[in-house]
C-alpha cells in the first residue's frame, strides 16, 4: 500500500485547535475523505474520519446521540452518563470509520499528512495560492460519474420502441422513439377532470 497523494484545506486561524482536512489517496485507487489535522499538546496529529455514537431511548425506542439530554422523538429525559468511558474517564462519544490497525500504518499516514500539511501551509504564503482540496467532486463528475452512467445503461434493457439514453440526448424528452403518440395514449380535453365534483 503507497500513499500515492495527500489534499490539504487549511482551516482559519481562529479555529482553535483544528488546522486543516485532508484527504488521502492510496495507490491512485482508493481515497478517504476528512481526516482532521488537529493541534496537540506535542504537535499536530491527525484524526481519522468517524461519526457520532448513538444509542436507544427506553422510551420509544429512537435513536439519539450520546449527548443528547432529551429525546428527539418523544422528549423523554435521557441518562446523561449513559456513554461507555475509557481507562481515562472520557466518555466515548464518536467511533472511526476508518484507520489504522496498527501502529506502523499510523505513524506512515501520519507522517505523510503532517508533511503536506507544512507544504501546504508553505504554498498558502505565496501568491496566487488556490487550494485543491474540493477538485475530487470535479474530477469525480468529469470521469467516473459518466463511466458509472454508462455502465448502468448498457445493463439496463430499455423497453421495445424507447430510445437509449444517447438517442435521448440527441432528440430530447421521454417519449417513444416514433414521434407520432399512439391513439390508446392520447387523452381527450373535454375528459380532462370530468370525474372531480
Amino acid at each position: 500500500m503507497v500513499i500515492t497523494e495527500v489534499r490539504i484545506k487549511l482551516m482559519d486561524e481562529n479555529n482553535e485547535r483544528l488546522q486543516a482536512f485532508c484527504s488521502i489517496t492510496f495507490d491512485d485507487c482508493f481515497v478517504i475523505r476528512d481526516l482532521k489535522i488537529i493541534e496537540g499538546t506535542k504537535g499536530s496529529f491527525v484524526a481519522m474520519p468517524s461519526r457520532k455514537l448513538t444509542d436507544r431511548c427506553t422510551g420509544c425506542g429512537s435513536k439519539n446521540h450520546l449527548r443528547a439530554r432529551h429525546c428527539n422523538q418523544c422528549g423523554g429525559r435521557l441518562d446523561e452518563n449513559r456513554a461507555i468511558r475509557d481507562s481515562d474517564g472520557r466518555a466515548k462519544l464518536h467511533a472511526d470509520i476508518a484507520h489504522p490497525i496498527n501502529s506502523t500504518c499510523r505513524e506512515y499516514i501520519q507522517g505523510a499528512i503532517v508533511k503536506a500539511f507544512q507544504e501546504e501551509r508553505d504554498r498558502s504564503k505565496q501568491p496566487g495560492y488556490v487550494c485543491r482540496y474540493d477538485d475530487y467532486d470535479a474530477e469525480y463528475e468529469a470521469d467516473s460519474y459518466t463511466a458509472i452512467v454508462s455502465e448502468m445503461n448498457a445493463a439496463r434493457k430499455a423497453p421495445a420502441g424507447y430510445r437509449t439514453d444517447a438517442a435521448h440526448d440527441q432528440r430530447g424528452g421521454h417519449a417513444p422513439a416514433s414521434q407520432e403518440v399512439p391513439e390508446t395514449v392520447q387523452h381527450n380535453k373535454r375528459d380532462f377532470g370530468s370525474g372531480i365534483l
